[in-house]
């Protein structure tokens, strides 16, 4: 399926309102430990990097 202007349009709208990128730097060695776990589960490094995030987060929620 072509991506349109307007389909392109529609989605950098979607991500401005709604899309926060986090930038993360990491040592070469331990993004390569990190994408080898992600690997063995099936995942790419993105999915693993947010479900270690949720599953952290859900452990010990904030409070104010």
């Amino acid at each position: 399926m072509a991506y349109t202007e307007a389909g392109k349009k529609a989605a950098d709208k979607y991500r401005a309102a709604h899309i926060k990128r986090v930038p993360l730097d990491m040592q070469i060695v331990e993004y390569e430990q990190l994408k080898a776990a992600a690997e063995a589960r099936g995942e790419r490094v993105n999915q693993y990097i947010k479900a270690a995030i949720k599953e952290r987060m859900s452990k010990a929620p904030i409070t104010d």
